[in-house]
């Protein structure tokens, strides 16, 4: 992926990478091992500007979290620029927004 990523390109990569209906609970804990890992690196700061490596650190983390949101949107059929636009719209309403 050599342009800019947007939520739905980066749903269909990885639908075309790794697409397993069946395996949805896989993604699920997935998600939650990596925002354990995430959890981590916040809190030891570990950056990729100060790292030189984005391995071990936040903005891999980030990715990984990501990859696994979007994974389980694939499973369940969900568009996450879709639920981002109609969450938005409730949340300006709730918080009051423009």
């Amino acid at each position: 992926m050599k342009e800019a990523v947007t939520l739905r390109g980066l749903q269909q990569y990885i639908k075309q990478t790794d697409h397993h209906p069946d395996r949805k609970h896989h993604y699920f804990y997935k998600l939650i091992e990596e925002t354990g890992e995430l959890s981590e690196v916040l809190r030891k700061n570990r950056r990729l500007k100060d790292t030189g490596t984005i391995k071990g650190t936040i903005e891999e983390e980030l990715y990984d979290v990501l990859y696994y949101v979007a994974a389980l949107a694939n499973v369940y059929d969900i568009d996450l620029e879709q639920c981002f636009a109609l969450k938005e719209e409730i949340n300006k309403r709730k918080w009051k927004k423009e």
